[in-house]
């Protein structure tokens, strides 16, 4: 008894100079990485993670308006590689849409079409765009105007050449390091730490902005703060007012934000959404910028986020990922874990996945993993079955 005692005094010491230290040197946030990731058997970022954090809610559409089924609606199994591949990686949703109607649409893992699951880095692509809408309102005077006149902490040396439109084109020249398996990166403390912005502010310029596309979520979480400081609005409220009810969501979202005190969203990631409102975004850049016969968007915008600003890096736009397949152009918002909604002008073809995982290894290109070759190929064979 007295030697359990003992240990037990050993660990409450022992893990009390371990918290200690955490918040000595400034490292607290692994506590709640530890507690809400770590402790329920993941190694990053789940799914349904959302529910870890404090979020703010988005209101669905105050006039909804679902999707039509297709003439062809499921007619068609999904062919065997496409069933491997959502049982293999996880594959909660899967929706093809033709000709704006749900052709195809299949839920796994106790998921349905209101579920709802972390979009990660698709957000990326609505900052972008709210982006684009702020500029259309006048909030902000172009890509060109400078961050610094809305960022105090990047009006010093090279960050004075830093663009608005550098932030979306992911080419801010930041020191920002997109790991998240390692505990001690940037990304991963932007996505547990409680004052977020303190974390964007205390980022250094590594080359001159503007010059070349380097992947950075903190890019994005800069250019939302951007995007607040010209409209005077909360992000969550600006994308619910121009986006989300505008486009005829059914369901309310929700933006994780960095804590309740801060009130900041973790722009980069993290809204939670089914993948038939998702799929709207990619329906209002299909038809360039148009809902309803209503230009919710400049087309003029749409047709520069779908474009590579850099020939060097054209798997890249504004916002957007772009990929080249089948002799056809496609872009995609694009998340962490196999999250997509990859679109097809030409075909006026959507298709969305949503998933636990995405493939391991990388495609021939060596820029995208395999799925996403994968899930087109198969799309496409099955609206081939039909059309034949």
């Amino acid at each position: 008894m007295k030697f359990l005692k003992k240990l037990l005094k050993v660990l409450v010491i022992f893990f009390g100079l371990l918290i200690a230290i955490l918040y000595i040197t400034d490292t607290d946030y692994l506590i709640k990485a530890v507690r809400t990731i770590y402790m329920k058997g993941h190694t990053t970022a789940f799914l349904e993670d959302y529910k870890e954090f404090d979020n703010q809610a988005i209101e669905a559409s105050d006039n909804p308006q679902p999707w039509p089924n297709h003439k062809d609606y499921n007619s068609v199994e999904p062919t065997k590689e496409l069933a491997k591949a959502n049982k293999d990686w996880g594959t909660v949703a899967f929706l093809i849409i033709k000709n704006d109607s749900i052709w195809f649409e299949d839920y796994y893992d106790g998921f349905n079409e209101d579920s709802k699951s972390n979009s990660f880095s698709m957000a990326k692509s609505y900052v972008s765009g709210l982006m684009f809408k702020a500029i259309q309102d006048g909030y902000i005077k172009s890509l060109d105007q400078p961050v610094c006149d809305f960022l105090p902490a990047f009006c010093e040396g090279n960050a004075v050449k830093m663009t608005v439109g550098d932030l979306s084109s992911m080419a801010s020249g930041t020191n920002w390091d997109e790991a998240y398996y390692s505990p001690l990166s940037i990304t991963t403390r932007a996505y547990f730490d409680d004052d977020l912005a303190k974390v964007m502010n205390g980022l250094k310029m590594e080359t001159e902005p503007g010059q070349a596309f380097k992947y950075a979520s903190g890019d994005t979480q800069m250019l939302a703060m951007v995007i607040e400081k010209a409209t005077g609005k909360k992000l969550y409220d600006y994308f619910e007012e121009s986006f989300w009810k505008p486009l005829g969501s059914e369901n309310s979202t929700l933006w994780q934000v960095d804590s309740e005190d801060h009130d900041l969203v973790k722009a980069y990631c993290c809204i939670a959404s089914n993948a038939k409102d998702f799929a709207r975004y990619g329906k209002l850049f299909k038809n360039h910028g148009k809902w309803k016969g209503k230009q919710i968007l400049d087309s003029s915008y749409v047709a520069l986020s779908v474009k590579p600003r850099f020939d060097e890096s054209p798997e890249y736009g504004y916002g957007w990922w772009l990929h080249r397949q089948m002799g056809k152009d496609f872009f995609m918002m694009r998340g962490h874990l196999g999250q997509y909604v990859i679109v097809q002008p030409e075909d006026n073809v959507i298709i969305v996945r949503l998933g636990h995982q995405k493939s391991p290894n990388l495609a021939s290109d060596g820029i995208y993993t395999y799925d996403i070759s994968l899930y087109i190929d198969e799309a496409y064979e099955m609206m081939n079955k039909i059309s034949k």
